[in-house]
């Protein structure tokens, strides 16, 4: 009787075990859809931000899904897990049409990366309308977590406050007092303008004229020779480019020499391939703040080792933070049993957790956005490197409470 009581228990446990993961490896029991889990990485694999993300964004997210296919071994959700790929070419409209194709006929449960804020932001449309997640590391802009925000969307890395707020202040605390500010003219640039005035004014600085320039650009002369006639002439050319577009006004700035005219330059985001593109020998010194960086310590230095023995680079942050948000996802899927995207979203809201990304970090429920330590860092001459790629050195780590704003009142999760 003992026994056969036994043998009833244990059957109840295993199907139980099987129920939650959905049936055991590669079954789906129902709870996973299409029997496979999607990820879908849209990006940019050709044009100015393909360093910074592209290529090896995608391999960032076959990577979390190698070492979770490794870690739980034959008690994974399911075996069948796929990373798709797509080009936006920064636009929105494509961006539209692919996040559309990938969530619909791809069948994709969630969505990384993209680049340029306006792609994100219809992207984030798209997520809500299809009610599937989207994991947005490559866009800055805070309308993803304010007046835009939906219950499918997470903003990851950074934002234009955390750029902001610690670049912008810094440097006018360190005698910057007026500024003259260039960016690029799409949601991206005009958030950074807007949060940078703000935290250059809130320092005791002055903006004494902005401009937006063309997206894409590769001619940035007309700006920079009407910096040194300004009245009151600027301390600070305040550069809120990113990627190829950053590294021509910074070719530009050496070429017209303007730190000769005492103008110096503060960038507003600044990425690996970026101080690789441009010269660290150009950039040595500068002041900028990050999400993350790939030497920051022994953690980051592992993990960043094991991303380079697979693509033959160094990552970037928005690499990593790729990486970060499909493991989490993935995670959550295990833990939740399913992949539906409102079960997917009880795990991950108000959980807090450490990883070689995000440190201190916390999802908040209310607008989804991932708040963690941020860095304000400068770039090494190249005489101080210790190898080839090394570029950054830490001046001070923002705790995750100042780093990122308190959630915006415009935004209304539904």
């Amino acid at each position: 009787m003992k026994r056969r009581l036994s043998i009833g228990v244990a059957v109840a446990a295993v199907g139980t075990l099987l129920a939650a993961c959905g049936g055991g490896p590669g079954s789906g029991g129902g709870k996973i859809s299409d029997d496979k889990i999607v990820l879908g990485v849209l990006t940019d694999l050709s044009g100015v931000y393909a360093d910074l993300a592209g290529p090896n964004s995608v391999e960032a997210v076959r990577m979390a899904v190698d070492d979770f296919k490794k870690k739980y071994g034959d008690k994974v959700v399911t075996d069948k897990i796929e990373v798709i790929k797509a080009d936006h070419q920064n636009k929105p409209e494509v961006a539209n049409t692919q996040a559309r194709e990938m969530y619909d006929r791809k069948k994709a449960d969630a969505l990384f990366d993209v680049p340029t804020s306006s792609a994100a932001l219809a992207v984030q449309t798209i997520a809500g309308q299809s009610k599937k997640l989207y994991f947005n590391t490559g866009a800055a802009t805070t309308a993803l977590a304010g007046k835009s925000c939906n219950k499918y969307t997470y903003e990851w890395a950074y934002d234009t406050y955390m750029l902001a707020h610690g670049t912008g202040t810094k440097v006018t605390e360190q005698g910057g007092k007026n500024w003259y500010t260039i960016y690029p003219d799409y949601a991206f640039g005009q958030d950074m303008q807007a949060k940078f005035t703000s935290a250059i004014e809130g320092a005791g600085g002055k903006v004494v004229a902005n401009d937006p320039t063309p997206f894409p650009g590769d001619n940035y002369s007309t700006f920079l020779l009407k910096a040194p006639g300004l009245k009151p002439k600027p301390d600070v050319l305040g550069a809120l480019q990113a990627g190829g577009d950053l590294a021509n006004v910074v070719k530009q700035y050496e070429q017209f020499k303007l730190k000769d005219k005492g103008i110096k330059l503060a960038i507003g985001l600044l990425f690996d391939s970026d101080i690789k593109a441009v010269g660290a020998d150009k950039l040595a010194g500068t002041t900028f703040t990050t999400a993350w960086f790939w030497n920051l310590d022994d953690q980051s230095r592992a993990w960043a080792d094991r991303f380079k023995e697979r693509t033959g680079k160094r990552p970037t942050f928005d690499q990593a933070a790729d990486y970060s948000a499909a493991t989490h996802y993935l995670e959550a899927v295990q833990k939740a049993g399913t992949d539906k995207a409102e079960d997917v979203t009880k795990v991950l809201d108000g959980m807090q957790f450490n990883d070689f990304f995000a440190r201190n970090a916390t999802v908040r429920a209310a607008d989804h956005r991932v708040v963690h330590d941020a860095y304000l860092a400068t770039v090494k001459a190249p005489a101080d490197a210790q190898e080839e790629g090394d570029y950054t050195t830490l001046v001070e780590t923002i705790p995750a409470d100042q780093a990122f704003d308190k959630p915006s009142p415009d935004c209304r999760m539904s």
